[in-house]
């Protein structure tokens, strides 16, 4: 059957690499980051989704898992070993310099940027961050400082970490009520104050289209894919498969020692 007239409508399945690989360009291209890279200060926290984005700031490969810190991998809640762990990439007007992350924060100005992954997103665009330190990790290290300031705050995270509701969540985790857990018991922290950036907003940096999460799952290599539907003129929806089209095959990330996570 041919398509009806009007809109044109497409739709798209994207495995978690291949999301995370958009979401990063998605996330470089928006238009404080790309001021923050040419006049102030950019820091991006780790993890896997941020290592993609890191790439795309600098143009430059690197080591996907070691750029990570809490992770969900082997069945499990866990961390990375700490010795060989890459450290948070700290940017001033595009050139990256030895710093702690901490400590550019303490500088930054309103106009500044700080990214940070998820482990949950709701339809309400909230996110949660699972929390394996005691005193709070990356986020709870720096939420205050950016609030105070209205610097920029960007969540990038998949909708392969969907869930009903990240306040209702986070009343449920916690370190110290969670009697057992598989892997690090922890807690998850709500953040509310913040860009969230999905394949949806990645998608819409560079085509004028209606993107709409559908589906999600499969199997061989599709586990946490997501299905998008596009609507939006032809010429747009075209621009739009073109971006996807172009992440399409992107390795999984892959520790070097055990395999995908």
């Amino acid at each position: 059957m041919s398509q009806h007239n009007g809109p044109a409508r497409a739709l798209i399945v994207l495995n978690p690499a291949e999301s995370k690989r958009l979401i990063a360009k998605g996330v470089a291209a928006r238009p404080e980051v790309v001021w923050a890279k040419q006049h102030g200060r950019i820091v991006v926290g780790n993890g896997t989704t941020n290592a993609f984005i890191v790439e795309e700031l600098t143009g430059e490969p690197i080591d996907k898992v070691a750029y990570a810190a809490g992770v969900v991998w082997r069945g499990e809640l866990g961390v990375t070993p700490g010795n060989g762990r890459l450290s948070p990439l700290v940017l001033i007007k595009g050139e990256r310099v030895d710093r702690a992350y901490v400590e550019a924060v303490r500088e930054f100005e309103a106009g500044d940027v700080f990214i940070k992954g998820a482990n949950a997103v709701d339809p309400q665009g909230r996110a949660g961050v699972l929390l394996a330190s005691d005193v709070g990790g990356t986020i709870g290290s720096v939420i205050g400082a950016l609030a105070a300031r209205g610097s920029h705050l960007i969540i990038a995270v998949g909708l392969e970490k969907l869930i009903p509701c990240v306040l209702t969540a986070a009343r449920k985790c916690g370190s110290r009520v969670v009697g057992r857990a598989h892997g690090i018991p922890s807690g998850l922290m709500p953040v509310v104050n913040a860009t969230v950036v999905t394949e949806l907003e990645a998608l819409r940096a560079f085509a004028d289209v209606e993107a709409t999460h559908v589906a999600s799952g499969g199997i061989e290599g599709s586990e946490g894919a997501v299905v998008i539907a596009l609507e939006g003129p032809a010429r747009e929806v075209d621009r739009a498969l073109q971006i996807a089209d172009s992440v399409k095959g992107e390795p999984p990330v892959r520790s070097r020692a055990v395999g995908s996570i």
